[in-house]
């Protein structure tokens, strides 16, 4: 009987998440096609300022519907100094698509709508994919090791496509966020990538790079924000079912290291390897930070 009452509290959390979704994604759609048509800058502007507010509402009534189904005990360290209407680039480890909601959800109001790289084939997901195209968030086309090797000439556009979104920000406040793992982390990834982290795998700097070269002097600061899940990574189905969910979201405000800045990441190589050497500082203390969090509620 309980196992029955879970499954029907997930079907009606997520019936309402359905529905504050279809609410929202009409003004959002019907903004975003205004603000693609009309050539005025400043009108656009203002458009982009109402569908924020359009975004916010629709990601502040999802948090409240995982509070009512009971699944929600999430902290957020950090967020005290942040300010709605900066800049930023945040930097996140990854480990289940439950990262993207915990984010939008403990960040919301506290600084810009976060904008993530999308893949291009889920602008066709039903309401989501056009939704995420009218908020701004860009797509990628990511294409395979063996599809590079036929096709060199793609080699890079994934950066080029960052470098394109990060310059069409510089106008709005916005945040950029970066999975820098690029990928969920998992053991077997860890394991088959050599990782030499505990709790993370390798990290890619290219990205990072390519948007600090675009928006580096625009920016605020890099928020470093690290995810830790005291029962391991969350499935969304048992997340809306009302399971309990033990998150903390600790966020370290960093200011821009101008060198991260000044350099030409695809073609000085000193340049690229003092990136890595500073992703893998950052990287190093998270894995130690998530090592010391896991040890303390365990």
């Amino acid at each position: 009987m309980r196992s029955f009452l879970k499954q029907v509290r997930g079907v009606l959390t997520f019936g309402v998440l359905t529905i504050n979704t279809v609410v929202w994604f009409v003004p959002v759609m019907t903004l975003g096609v205004l603000k693609l048509l009309l050539p005025v800058t400043v009108l656009r502007r203002v458009l982009t300022r109402w569908l924020m507010w359009c975004a916010e509402n629709w990601i502040a009534v999802n948090g409240l519907t995982l509070q009512g189904s009971g699944s929600r005990n999430w902290r957020a360290d950090g967020v005290e100094s942040l300010d709605r209407y900066g800049w930023y680039l945040v930097l996140a480890n990854h480990q289940t698509w439950v990262d993207i909601v915990v984010l939008q959800v403990a960040l919301n109001r506290r600084i810009p709508l976060l904008k993530f790289f999308i893949k291009q084939q889920l602008i066709w997901f039903p309401l989501l994919g056009l939704g995420f195209w009218a908020l701004d968030m860009p797509f990628m086309k990511r294409h395979s090791p063996s599809y590079l090797a036929r096709h060199p000439e793609k080699k890079g556009g994934d950066l080029e496509a960052t470098r394109k979104a990060c310059e069409k920000f510089r106008h709005t406040p916005t945040s950029v966020i970066n999975f820098v793992e690029g990928t969920r982390f998992s053991e077997a990834k860890r394991v088959a990538r050599n990782s030499p982290y505990e709790h993370l795998l390798l990290p890619r700097a290219g990205g990072i790079a390519v948007a600090l070269s675009a928006m580096g002097e625009v920016f605020d600061a890099i928020l470093d924000v690290t995810l830790i899940y005291a029962d391991g990574p969350p499935k969304f189905w048992d997340m809306i079912c009302g399971d309990r969910v033990d998150v903390t979201v600790e966020i370290r405000a960093l200011p821009i290291d101008r060198e991260l800045v000044a350099g030409d990441y695809q073609n000085d190589r000193e340049f690229r390897r003092y990136v890595h050497r500073w992703l893998g500082r950052l990287w190093e203390e998270k894995d130690a930070r998530i090592a010391e969090i896991k040890g303390r509620v365990a």
